[in-house]
């Protein structure tokens, strides 16, 4: 999306998902603990989405005997993640591309946050065959994403709670609206069902719903042993 490669509004993304996503942070925090329960602590951690270094940098301080491999399709969201990171930015390493770019592996556990719903399902699904293949025998992925029923009727009301949460959080309602609008037209949102047999269908298993916030949905599945 062009909104990745604006230097302008690459640099007001950590606005963004606080303003825009449901228990944010604690999605945040619930990740890193669900990562503890696997992740040995001098573990290996792919990011895929990692554009803005948010999550990297979460991770980073919860664990410091963790590494990170980050990977984003954006140049310019690469420079704010290293920009968030700092220090931080000496255990991880960036890569510009998508899931193909990342090294093989294997890693300890991976996440993809706020990310999946810019993929249309088949490559949706490849990407996550890659993830799975990338990771080692009993290592999670994480995932979570914009995810909510596609009947006319109940994508209309999903869209229109995530305007609402949009503009009491202070979004302009007429910024909430087109953003409505540019979820519905433009992004290959699946439903909540449709991700978790995607999950399935690539290799994974104990695919557990451990987040809901209005339209995202987040997930936990493993790489059986």
């Amino acid at each position: 999306m062009s909104f990745f490669s604006d230097p302008d509004a690459v640099a007001r993304y950590a606005e963004g998902p606080v303003r825009l996503v449901p228990g944010f942070e604690g999605l945040q925090r619930m990740t890193t603990l669900l990562l503890r329960e696997s992740v040995p602590t001098t573990g290996n951690v792919l990011v895929l989405g990692a554009g803005g270094g948010l999550e990297l940098k979460r991770f980073a301080e919860a664990e410091p005997g963790w590494r990170f491999v980050g990977v984003d399709p954006s140049a310019e969201m690469l420079k704010l993640a290293q920009a968030t990171l700092g220090p931080l930015l000496e255990r991880a390493q960036l890569h510009e591309g998508y899931i193909d770019t990342a090294p093989a592996g294997p890693f300890d556990g991976a996440t993809c946050l706020l990310t999946l719903h810019f993929i249309p399902a088949e490559e949706r699904l490849q990407t996550l065959k890659a993830l799975w293949q990338r990771l080692r025998p009993g290592a999670p992925l994480i995932v979570a994403h914009h995810s909510f029923p596609q009947a006319p009727e109940e994508k209309a009301r999903w869209l229109k709670r995530y305007a609402a949460f949009a503009v009491d959080s202070g979004v302009p309602a007429a910024d909430a609206e087109r953003a409505i609008a540019a979820i519905s037209e433009k992004l290959p949102v699946l439903s909540p069902e449709a991700d978790a047999a995607l999950l399935v269908e690539a290799g994974f298993e104990g695919v557990e719903l451990f987040y809901a916030g209005f339209s995202f949905k987040g997930w936990i599945a493993h790489r059986p042993l």
